[in-house]
């Protein structure tokens, strides 16, 4: 059900799904109960009680939507929210999940941001970092999750000319000796450039076959980034 999951405070959760969890996402010519039917089997292994994790309608770019209670999914590429559990969906984009602390044992800040190569590109991190400071945030951490690796991310030679100009650490060469383009290190570069620790960088998903990869296979599911709080 969960590739990776770790309380990473004290009452607070981040958790990357796998294959277990089964397809997330209604865009994939799923039937639509039964992607329901898995969102509520994961909701219900987090422990969310009643509360249900908050997807979007993602479209690769970089607009960022507040969540003040779970509704009908936004169309953006990251959200943030005071306490409402939030989900990102992924097949070999990067999923990046944020937790900002307030003074005074104010609630949280959470957020979650799909970086693909458009994502990263336009720099959606840095849109998610700045929501969250507006609404309080002072420290970050980030999660970055499985996301296919520079070696297997092959790219024409002008896609990586393009986004490595805008992101030079995303530059590299596939273990074939192809152009390519690393992502999570791009991402990387992004968070810690603004000041946000990250404290856990994913598999790779093309190489691993317990997490969904667009590249592996193109007809295939979407796994989950999440983080949510406890009652």
């Amino acid at each position: 059900m969960f590739w990776w999951r770790k309380e990473v405070r004290p009452g607070i959760s981040v958790a990357f799904s796998d294959v277990d969890a089964g397809n997330l996402a209604l865009h994939v010519a799923d039937n639509p109960q039964d992607v329901m039917a898995r969102r509520a089997r994961l909701e219900a292994a987090a422990g969310l009680g009643e509360r249900h994790f908050q997807y979007m309608n993602q479209v690769h770019g970089k607009t960022v939507e507040f969540i003040d209670a779970h509704g009908d999914g936004p169309t953006a590429d990251a959200m943030v929210s005071l306490g409402q559990p939030l989900a990102v969906m992924v097949a070999d984009c990067v999923p990046v999940v944020l937790l900002g602390e307030r003074q005074g044992n104010m609630e949280p800040v959470l957020a979650v941001a799909h970086a693909g190569r458009h994502g990263v590109a336009s720099d959606v991190v840095s849109a998610t970092v700045a929501e969250m400071r507006s609404r309080g945030a002072e420290t970050m951490s980030a999660w970055v999750g499985p996301s296919i690796c520079g070696d297997c991310y092959e790219v024409p030679e002008q896609l990586r000319e393009a986004v490595t100009a805008v992101v030079p650490e995303t530059w590299s060469a596939t273990s074939w000796g192809t152009p390519a383009l690393d992502l999570r290190a791009g991402v990387r570069a992004q968070l810690e450039a603004l000041g946000v620790a990250v404290e856990y960088t994913g598999e790779c998903t093309r190489e691993t076959a317990r997490l969904y990869s667009y590249r592996r296979s193109q007809r295939t599911g979407r796994f989950a980034g999440l983080v949510w709080t406890h009652e």
